[in-house]
Parts: C-alpha cells; sequence; structure tokens
C-alpha cells in the first residue's frame, strides 16, 4: 500500500510544478505527517524533491527531471479499462471523441505483455454512468461557459435560483463540474467560491475583463467540500407516514438509496403497517411522491400535509366526479 502511495505521490508532483503537504495530505487521504515521512522516503531512494516555504511555497521536483516507470499494476488497468464508460455529458463539451482516442493511444502505449490483460478487464467491467429515469437538463449556455472557463474570463449571468427567483451577477468561473448527468459551474465572487447549476443560469455573457484564478484553490478538494456541506445545509421537511407494505415498496423505490435506514427504523403494527418519518426537503416533492405511492399512504404529520391533501383530493372530485359534466354544462348556458 505503501509503495502504492509512493508511486502516486511522485507522479502527482510530476504533472504539477508545486502543490503543499496539506493538498498532497486530501488528495492522499493521509495526514501530513505521512505526507512528511512519505518525502523523506523518496529524497532517500533518489527522487530529487525540495519544500520551500513561504506564501508561494510548497514541494515540488527538480525542474527536468522525469520517473521512468513503465506498466501498471492490475488495479490500475481495471481502472484504465472502466473510463471507457464515462458521462455521456462530456459529449456536450466534444470530449467524449477526445476521451475515446486517447484511452486508445494510452493503451497502445502500454507494454505489450499489458495490452492483453487491459483487453480482458475491458470485457469484465463497464462503467455507465447514465440513468434510465433521470432526465438530463438542457444547459444552453455551455458553450460560453466552456470558454469562459478556459480563458479565465469574466462572465455575467442571469440565474434563478430553486424558487424560481432570478437574479444578475458577475462571476469568475473557475470549473464545470458534471455529477450525474448534470453540469454545474464553479465561480469566485465577492463573498467566496460559489457553486451554480447549469439548467437555472438562462443567460450568460463573456466580458472583455479577465481574472486571475487563485493559486491555492484545488477543484477537487473544494467540490468534495461542497457537497458535503450541501448535504448538511440542504433543506429539511420531514414527513411522518402510516404505510402499507405495498405502499412502503412502492416509496422505497422512488426514494433514494440513503432513506432506507429510515424506512428500516419505523415502527410495525400487527396489521402490517408501518409508521415512518422521510425527508422529502420541500412540501412539493411529498405531495407528488405521496400522491403516487397511492392510497396505502396515510399523512400522520405535519397537519398542513394532510389539510393540503384533503384539499387536492376535493379540487380532483370537483374536477372528475359523476356530476362534474353537468355543473360544467351549467356554467356554458348563458343566463
Amino acid at each position: 500500500m505503501r509503495a502504492d502511495r509512493l508511486v502516486s505521490l511522485m507522479m502527482m508532483l510530476q504533472t504539477r510544478p508545486r502543490r503543499t503537504a496539506g493538498e498532497l495530505a486530501r488528495e492522499l487521504q493521509v495526514s501530513e505527517r505521512t505526507i512528511h515521512r512519505d518525502l523523506d522516503a523518496l529524497s532517500r531512494s533518489g527522487v530529487p524533491v525540495y519544500a520551500t516555504r513561504g506564501s508561494t511555497g510548497g514541494v515540488a521536483l527538480v525542474d527536468g527531471w522525469r520517473t521512468q516507470l513503465t506498466g501498471l499494476t492490475r488495479a490500475e488497468l481495471h481502472a484504465l479499462a472502466a473510463m471507457g464508460g464515462a458521462p455521456g455529458g462530456l459529449g456536450a463539451l466534444g470530449l467524449s471523441g477526445p476521451l475515446r482516442s486517447g484511452l486508445v493511444k494510452l493503451a497502445a502505449a502500454l507494454p505489450a505483455l499489458q495490452q492483453p490483460a487491459l483487453e480482458y478487464a475491458r470485457q469484465r467491467l463497464h462503467v455507465d454512468a447514465s440513468s434510465f429515469f433521470a432526465e438530463k437538463e438542457d444547459v444552453p449556455h455551455l458553450g460560453a461557459l466552456r470558454d469562459a472557463t478556459w480563458q479565465n474570463q469574466r462572465v455575467s449571468l442571469t440565474y434563478r435560483d430553486f424558487d424560481g427567483k432570478r437574479g444578475r451577477r458577475v462571476v469568475d468561473p473557475y470549473a464545470l463540474v458534471l455529477k450525474a448527468e448534470r453540469w454545474y459551474l464553479v465561480a469566485g465572487t465577492d463573498a467566496g467560491p460559489r457553486v451554480y447549476r447549469g439548467a437555472r443560469i438562462e443567460a450568460a455573457r463573456l466580458r472583455p475583463e479577465t481574472f486571475e484564478r487563485p493559486a491555492r484553490f484545488d477543484l477537487l478538494a473544494f467540490w468534495k467540500d461542497w457537497c458535503a456541506r450541501f448535504a448538511e445545509q440542504r433543506a429539511s421537511y420531514e414527513v411522518t407516514l402510516r404505510l402499507t407494505e405495498e405502499a412502503e415498496a412502492t416509496l422505497r423505490r422512488m426514494r433514494p438509496g440513503a432513506d432506507a435506514p429510515r424506512f428500516d427504523a419505523g415502527t410495525k403494527a400487527r396489521d402490517g403497517q408501518r409508521t415512518v418519518t422521510v425527508d422529502f426537503e420541500r412540501q412539493s416533492i411529498a405531495l407528488a411522491q405521496v400522491l403516487e405511492a397511492g392510497r396505502g399512504v396515510e399523512v400522520v404529520a405535519p397537519l398542513a400535509l394532510r389539510s393540503r391533501l384533503v384539499e387536492l383530493a376535493r379540487e380532483v372530485l370537483a374536477a372528475h366526479g359523476e356530476d362534474a359534466p353537468a355543473r360544467r354544462r351549467a356554467r356554458a348556458t348563458p343566463p
């Protein structure tokens, strides 16, 4: 394990001129003390690595030094074989073709003995990142955002937030992130880095001025931290439900897998019905999913949701009941 980490550490230093011990520790998921021990080990083995202090300091290799490592480990071959199933959203940036051709070139550069092993793994491991049911979001300004990100060019955005409120802002586009077939823009603002969902960007105009990307900004570390904070701070709308076995099975299929412990922890009565508490985030989501689950669902709390369901039921009955046609004819008949 340590040998693999030392190789990874050496390759990371080779691909980027200078990194801090903290950045290296986050990427390799170890402590900074472990990184310092690994750097000492590399130095003792003849790798010309050095560290400098100060605001522009960090860990680096002597200019021009390159490792002569060739070949890949078995696990690395398996990971390389799976890369062919990268998210289809890359096609929106024109990168699906270059990814395939790049992988072909990389495979061709492998030692002859490892090329059959790569094909063997490719026929036994495939990653399909697309979803059967998730609707692909349209991001009409993705091209402009890509250009601005590549050119470090400021952008004026018109953005619609979750509640539908529109606003205009000027941002520094740092990066584009594709997560589960959805695009996000990571951008610098006066309040620090922010994340904007691509499908909610209604207008994007490149401005003539450029910006200087922060030297310390690490996209992978920022995204991991942002996702963790988003999960903790997301909106909450907890609903207590009484479910028949059939309704519970239906609702479990609709909810994310992370909700399974909530269902499992529910109290089951003698008649087989289970009482559970589910976090739907918004009342609108709770309404849609409770209605879809059908008659086997009873809302215990909150009272506001029960009242809204009764109100909707009356509206549906008024529109579809037996006397609905007569009422429509009466409204259409002139006095």
